[in-house]
């Protein structure tokens, strides 16, 4: 079986796994997701951190993106520029507008100011110790992760339920692994 292939397979399978982990935790992840922060990263205040606004079933960045905002970091959110683009972030925090684009995803309008983030939070399908991800293929974050650690020192940290944790995510050559899973039971450093 193709790596491809086993990527299709086990984003099917971890959409399920996703589903009931959300139905059964609900907010009360995304709540102790807030109360851990990402102190374990030791990161400067003041740094950018982009998160993500949560589509489907996934685990909601907004409580710790609340929490962080009112700890002096600044807040971004990712921004589609094209396909096989990388994203770019634009500064956002909780109440300011909001556009919605393609597969119903709301980003930050075009007048927000663009920032390279220092911390970017990722969502995703699974993942594995190794800090490799499987999200919906389109390697938006891949692309961007490799792009900004060309030019500086970023953390990645994926954020999920702990239900969402396989033994091996299939990789590619241009997939990105993450320094850090956040799930409700703690933080992992992640390590190849």
């Amino acid at each position: 079986m193709t790596v491809d292939k086993e990527k299709k397979a086990l984003r099917a399978r971890a959409k399920k796994v996703r589903n009931e982990a959300f139905a059964k935790h609900g907010a009360l992840a995304d709540e102790a997701l807030a109360q851990r922060g990402i102190s374990f990263a030791r990161v400067r205040k003041g740094a950018v951190v982009s998160g993500f606004l949560p589509i489907r079933n996934e685990i909601d960045p907004r409580p710790l993106m609340r929490r962080l905002h009112a700890e002096g970091f600044v807040t971004a959110l990712p921004v589609m520029v094209g396909k096989n683009k990388p994203l770019v972030f634009r500064s956002w925090s909780e109440g300011e507008p909001l556009e919605e684009v393609v597969w119903g995803i709301k980003e930050p309008p075009a007048h927000a100011a663009v920032v390279l983030p220092d911390i970017i939070l990722v969502p995703l399908l699974a993942f594995d110790e190794r800090g490799f991800r499987v999200g919906y293929g389109g390697g938006f974050y891949d692309r961007s992760i490799e792009q900004l650690r060309s030019l500086k020192k970023v953390v990645t940290i994926g954020l999920a339920f702990d239900e969402q944790r396989v033994e091996a995510v299939p990789r590619e050559d241009h997939d990105e692994a993450l320094d850090w899973m956040l799930t409700p039971n703690g933080a992992l450093r992640c390590a190849l």
